[in-house]
């Protein structure tokens, strides 16, 4: 009966790439053409933080980049589907701030396709947290759209209750060492026992420093969290 349901409900509406429009196999799923315009991150990346690194290297089946070789890396693991920049912002802005739910599906199952080397052992997707006072503003949290699907692979508990985020000024166009600053101390945890002995992964839209995943994987750990992951459609990439 739901096959039969699905099978009508394509022909009525017929499955498109959000992008250009073109009819497509699955709803959600890009045409060949878009699909190829983005710059996906796959091998060689760094094994622990997912940095990409140029493709005619060979560094062996676990490389590190500088940072994570350093220590300065402290989630467990970091994935991130694409780059950021003028294909892929041209998706994460407008579902970001435009309400542009469209592109959900796609970015979801990017976020969820990146995830699969690493064989990972979720008890909660926790969606970045926005502040109340954007989130009025904005209507929806779009990393807890993008969380939905991913706890649901991972059969695991999605947590939008147990950390809440005080309003800062946007942290757009800061350095990364404001960054960092700005975002020290905006997490609270509020049901601390809801994360005790938990593997949590973490999830956004983007990642531009890391400061945001850096700062909940420390009040995480503070709160008694066993292994902090975190996963983002795209992440912005700086020489290192």
């Amino acid at each position: 009966m739901v096959k039969l349901f699905n099978q009508i409900l394509n022909f009525i509406y017929p499955p498109i790439c959000p992008i250009c429009g073109e009819i497509v196999e699955t709803h959600g799923n890009l045409c060949s053409m878009c699909w190829n315009k983005f710059n996906w991150i796959s091998n060689p990346k760094c094994f622990k933080c997912g940095y990409p690194f140029p493709a005619d290297l060979d560094l062996g089946n676990r490389p590190l980049c500088p940072h994570c070789a350093s220590g300065e890396c402290e989630l467990d693991f970091v994935r991130s589907a694409c780059v950021y920049d003028d294909v892929s912002k041209n998706i994460m802005l407008p579902f970001k701030h435009a309400s542009q739910l469209k592109y959900q599906t796609l970015m979801s199952r990017a976020m969820i396709n990146c995830l699969r080397d690493l064989d990972l052992d979720v008890d909660v997707v926790l969606p970045v947290p926005l502040a109340y006072k954007r989130l009025f503003k904005r209507g929806y949290n779009q990393a807890s759209l993008l969380a939905r699907p991913i706890a649901k692979y991972f059969n695991a508990n999605l947590d939008v209750d147990s950390i809440v985020r005080k309003y800062r000024p946007d942290m757009g166009h800061k350095t990364y060492k404001q960054r960092h600053e700005n975002i020290r101390g905006v997490f609270q945890i509020k049901n601390a026992a809801n994360l005790q002995n938990k593997k949590v992964l973490l999830v956004d839209d983007v990642m531009t420093s890391g400061a945001t995943f850096y700062e909940l994987n420390r009040v995480l750990r503070k709160a008694g969290v066993s292994a902090v992951y975190a996963v983002s459609f795209c992440r912005v990439v700086h020489a290192i």
